[in-house]
């Protein structure tokens, strides 16, 4: 493949992650387009709504006016004014970091890489801001700088690791320098380095798992009560599924919810309200489906959720007590130990406030604008009960070692 052919391959692998990514909510709403509205309005409405929705999928803020119509019926206070979207739908970002991945993978394995890498990332930024660029509308206006760098960073980041992944598959040395300077370390410090490292971020991902178990359980519970929100919309079949495919791109921002309930400080859903394991205050909410899955209300048993960090830590720890015994030798054991804690509970923090932070943002006007965890809240709470969680695991593993080879020694 020479290099014209490269630079077009990668051009084609880049334009064809954006037209994936429009075109998701633009097929729906081009079928609802002429099926409702009888290819009477204008098209441009509904392409520059496909551009938004995919905009804010990669945390672009879009500032939004609502006609007076809309806006007295939502009833809120201040509705009329314009107002900002600042919550990013993960759903529709991990779509694009996952096509950037394979599209990474597959410009890795040309001839001219770096030329094909080059021109993925310069078509996908000259793309983003020309799709930006269309949807500019008084009535929702999308930040053109972070129309086009959000989705650029995000592609970009997926990209990497997919030319990166391609490069370890071929056997191709990759970060030697790194290595170098890590080698460098005292054995000491790249123990407890790389187990809190390891440990923290098998916690929080062993957090947000169950999260998502708790998310499927929760809607299949309050299955009934969704079907009857879908009711009150009042919606057409393709209206319906386009209510549907929207809320399936917020799915990962309810999972991370669910995780921020099981750390403690929960989430919200406007400003004064709170959703936690303790307690649900609730205020007006908008009819969306999937909200019919909040908890109402108090748990006799709610503080039961604030045992999944606390239980997942320490299991965490033993297991990989061991593995940090064998690195530390004679030196297992008292700050060793409580430093691999620690690191494990800032490691498993930052992740989890680095999720709420993703996941939360304004959504609509007044009150609307605060939904979601607060980053600072559930990132600290993590941390502690992360950290002290795992090093009781860790001193618990220790000892079970030590006492086996006690006993080994004696017989």
């Amino acid at each position: 493949m020479n290099r014209r052919l490269t630079a077009l391959f990668a051009a084609f692998e880049a334009m064809l992650v954006v037209a994936i990514g429009v075109g998701i909510p633009l097929a729906p709403l081009t079928v609802l387009w002429g099926a409702q509205f009888g290819f009477g309005v204008d098209w441009g409405a509904f392409w520059r709504a496909s551009v938004d929705i995919w905009l804010i999928g990669h945390g672009v803020d879009v500032t939004v006016t609502l006609d007076p119509t809309t806006a007295a019926a939502l009833g809120y206070a201040g509705a009329g004014d314009p107002f900002t979207i600042t919550i990013a739908a993960l759903g529709l970002g991990m779509l694009t970091l996952l096509l950037a991945v394979r599209a990474g993978r597959r410009v890795a394995e040309t001839r001219f890489r770096r030329l094909g890498q080059i021109v993925a990332l310069g078509t996908f930024a000259l793309l983003s801001f020309a799709v930006t660029f269309s949807s500019l509308h008084p009535l929702a206006r999308p930040s053109l700088v972070q129309g086009t760098l959000l989705p650029t960073v995000v592609f970009g980041v997926g990209f990497v690791i997919g030319v990166l992944l391609t490069r370890r598959d071929e056997g191709e040395s990759t970060g030697k320098r790194l290595r170098d300077w890590i080698a460098g370390w005292s054995p000491r410090v790249r123990a407890i380095i790389a187990t809190g490292l390891r440990a923290g971020t098998a916690a929080a991902a062993a957090v947000v798992l169950l999260a998502s178990l708790a998310t499927s359980l929760a809607i299949a519970i309050s299955y009934a009560k969704i079907i009857s929100l879908y009711e009150s919309l009042h919606t057409e079949v393709m209206g319906g599924f386009t209510v549907t495919l929207g809320q399936l791109a917020f799915i990962p921002n309810v999972v991370i919810w669910t995780a921020s309930w099981f750390v403690g400080p929960g989430f919200a859903i406007g400003t004064g309200s709170t959703v936690s394991a303790l307690g649900t205050q609730l205020g007006p909410i908008p009819a969306i489906p999937l909200l019919g899955a909040l908890p109402t209300g108090s748990y006799t048993f709610g503080f039961v959720g604030l045992l999944v960090p606390v239980v997942v830590a320490f299991l965490v720890g033993a297991a990989l007590g061991p593995g940090l015994r064998r690195r530390l030798g004679a030196e297992a054991g008292g700050s060793g130990v409580l430093l691999t804690g620690l690191a494990t509970g800032v490691v498993g923090g930052v992740i989890l406030g680095m999720l709420a932070w993703a996941s939360s943002g304004a959504v609509g006007p007044g009150r609307l604008a605060h939904v979601g965890p607060d980053p600072w809240a559930v990132g600290g709470f993590a941390a502690l009960e992360i950290a002290l969680a795992a090093t009781i695991g860790l001193y618990a593993s220790l000892r079970r070692s030590g006492s086996r080879s006690e006993a080994t020694t004696a017989r």
